[in-house]
């Protein structure tokens, strides 16, 4: 990937220009703090998945105040966890918007909040970044003016695997999918059907599970598998049930059986032991040892920070925290710079960030008209490590952000049945990101 990454949290203003135009904001009516609402699961089997945002977020906003905060405000946030329901959260959303104090939200790591969230961030006004949210439909029919996505969708997630796994094992033939029974997970069932029925039509489904969220037990899921026999098994699962799963699956021998491909196994690398080969990924680009995170000196040492006091490195979710400050970063200091030095309103803030491009701690990011995040895919298989003791990943690839993005206003699921075996052969292979 041809891009210079910047340095830690970087900015659209050359440091001699924030100097002046924070010493003009500070010196004009500003408010004292930042205040900002930061929105994830910090309770309940999900935790496992929205802890690490949590924790990246309190990392980044210790960073950040201790660099001079945004245009000399440091931050303040008010985290609110998820597990209460789409009830309890749209009622703290809307009470912290309704407050003129508080200037950005950071929400949120569901889907489904997501999409509840949207069409209210425009009545209130809320300048709103989508941390995690990966599903398709947020950003798929409204034009909105105060919601932004800085992290792609679960279009370009989901079928740059079926890409991979079939550069790997061109001779796969029969499929079975295990995704979690909720939006998320059936939307990426129908992305990765439409994948094969468009790139290899001759694979067959051979079985579509979809147990309940929070699942303790996946042994008749596992039976259904087994006895299927499939070649690959795809899955979505996450958090806690994906753990779970892997924990219950490896001593019945799945992972000997069929090649496993698990979209967001990176979360799970540090905390159980999945055999080598295993195929595993993230949402986007957010991979700590990837090339172009380890070329940061900024990442490596967020990495180690995290590490240092959490007992663990970054997994992509907290590196999505992570970029999504980036980005809010960059945002408001566009916005101060626009506005001569004086602080913006939250208009001004919202409208900082269309059509951003913003060098993150992984990668890149470009903000395209729809305000949907265009960011690279990257996809590795599990491998023994010199360093760590836990496997990390290997022979990755890193597809460009633009190649699995459906263009604006066509229906996301035709489009991949617009692509053919010429535009597979025209990625890089696996193993090429080095």
């Amino acid at each position: 990937m041809k891009r210079k990454i910047g340095q830690w949290a970087k900015t659209v203003l050359p440091a001699a220009a924030l100097a002046l135009t924070t010493s003009v904001a500070v010196a004009q009516d500003n408010p004292d703090t930042l205040n900002i609402g930061v929105f994830t699961f910090t309770s309940g089997p999900a935790a496992a998945y929205g802890m690490p945002g949590k924790q990246a977020a309190e990392l980044m906003i210790e960073r950040i105040n201790a660099d001079g905060g945004i245009g000399g405000l440091p931050i303040e946030a008010k985290f609110v966890d998820e597990a209460q329901g789409a009830e309890g959260v749209i009622s703290e959303y809307r009470r912290m918007a309704e407050d003129p104090s508080n200037q950005v939200a950071v929400a949120a790591l569901s889907s489904g909040n997501c999409l509840a969230l949207a069409p209210l961030g425009e009545q209130l006004k809320m300048p709103t970044i989508a941390w995690n949210c990966d599903t398709h439909q947020l950003l798929l029919n409204d034009r909105l003016q105060y919601t932004y996505r800085p992290n792609g969708n679960t279009i370009p997630e989901f079928t740059a695997f079926v890409a991979y796994l079939l550069e790997r094992n061109p001779d796969v033939k029969r499929v079975a999918i295990i995704n979690p029974d909720y939006s998320f997970g059936h939307d990426a069932a129908e992305i990765v059907k439409t994948a094969f029925e468009t790139f290899a039509p001759d694979v067959e489904i051979v079985a579509e599970l979809f147990p309940k969220l929070g699942a303790s037990t996946y042994q008749t899921e596992i039976s259904r598998l087994s006895s299927a026999r499939p070649d690959a098994i795809f899955s979505n699962l996450w958090g806690g049930d994906l753990e779970n799963f892997v924990r219950q699956a490896s001593p019945r021998g799945i992972f000997m059986q069929s090649q496993v491909i698990l979209a967001l196994g990176e979360t799970v690398l540090q905390r159980v032991d999945l055999p080598e080969g295993v195929i595993v990924g993230m949402l986007g680009d957010g991979y700590w040892l990837s090339p172009d995170s380890q070329a940061n000196a900024d990442t490596v040492a967020f990495a180690e920070a995290y590490h240092k006091r959490y007992g663990e490195y970054p997994v992509f979710p907290a590196m999505k925290m992570a970029n999504a400050f980036v980005v809010m970063k960059a945002a408001i200091e566009k916005a101060i710079d626009a506005k001569g030095g004086e602080w913006p309103t939250r208009d001004e803030i919202a409208a900082a960030m269309k059509g951003m491009e913003v060098d993150t701690m992984t990668g890149h990011v470009r903000i395209r008209e729809d305000n949907d995040g265009i960011v690279d895919q990257v996809i590795g298989v599990t491998a023994k490590s010199d360093t760590y003791d836990f496997k990390v990943i290997a022979d990755m690839v890193r597809y460009d952000g633009d190649v699995f993005m459906a263009p604006i206003d066509e229906e996301p699921v035709e489009w991949i049945r617009t692509l053919d075996s010429a535009f597979l052969k025209a990625l890089p292979k696996p193993g090429s990101y080095k």
